[in-house]
């Protein structure tokens, strides 16, 4: 007959067990797109759309020189920042939302210069991340610095290891009010790992989930604004960013 203490042991082992796989599939879940319809990723008249191994592609019907390549954040569903890729394609702006190795942008930063998405001379090249994402596409730009020519870091308070504080190219730091992962006090005290010329441009009531399409993201504030409020103000500074 097993001890009381031998079942009370069994008892809360199993309650751990139960524990870490609810939090596991909390986790999966959270990561997961929500709200992205079938039909953003569908080409139409103006508009030609691409879904591979490596990214998907928003390929404007007319005449384009940008080029926008984005990494999303780690852990996190590429198809989460499919609606803010297809708003930017609408601008008649190239796009490239890369899928990273085990959604870390840490195993794949360098996957759009191993496919050549930067070798036409002729066109603007703009890379861009959420969290993680832009702290690797930050790493990109220490590494590369002739291939890129606008950087947009969102939702990040990197770079904290390297420095950009010497960089030529402009550069934009989106960021919310809100966000618990990457919070303004981060932010801002690692401002002089950018260029003095580096653009702050922060949306009040905005936090780190909500620049994507996705659950909510562990460690993070509420917002006080809508995702597609968020949405929206980031793809205006993303705009006025590339066409200034």
């Amino acid at each position: 007959m097993p001890t009381k203490k031998w079942t009370i042991k069994k008892v809360l082992k199993t309650i751990w067990i139960t524990i870490g796989l609810i939090f596991t599939f909390w986790l999966f879940y959270s990561s997961q797109s929500h709200g992205v319809s079938d039909q953003s990723l569908e080409s139409n008249d103006k508009i030609t759309t691409q879904n591979t191994s490596d990214y998907y592609s928003f390929t404007p019907k007319t005449v384009f020189k940008n080029v926008f390549v984005f990494y999303p954040g780690a852990m996190i569903d590429p198809k989460a920042y499919v609606p803010l890729c297809r708003k930017i394609v609408e601008n008649n702006i190239q796009v490239y939302l890369i899928k990273m190795p085990w959604r870390l942008a840490s195993n794949g930063y360098n996957k759009p210069k191993e496919l050549h998405l930067f070798n036409d001379s002729t066109k603007t090249y703009i890379l861009s991340g959420h969290s993680l994402g832009a702290k690797m596409a930050a790493q990109f730009v220490f590494e590369n610095p002739e291939l890129i020519d606008k950087l947009i870091l969102i939702g990040s308070s990197h770079p904290k290891n390297i420095s950009l504080a010497d960089s030529k190219i402009p550069i934009l730091k989106i960021y919310g009010s809100n966000d618990g992962v990457a919070d303004e006090k981060s932010i801002l005290e690692n401002k002089s790992k950018l260029p003095k010329t580096a653009k702050f441009k922060k949306i009040e009531g905005a936090n780190h989930s909500q620049f994507g399409y996705y659950g909510f993201q562990l460690g993070d504030s509420q917002a006080t604004i809508t995702r597609e409020q968020q949405q929206a103000e980031t793809l205006k500074n993303i705009l006025e960013f590339i066409n200034k």
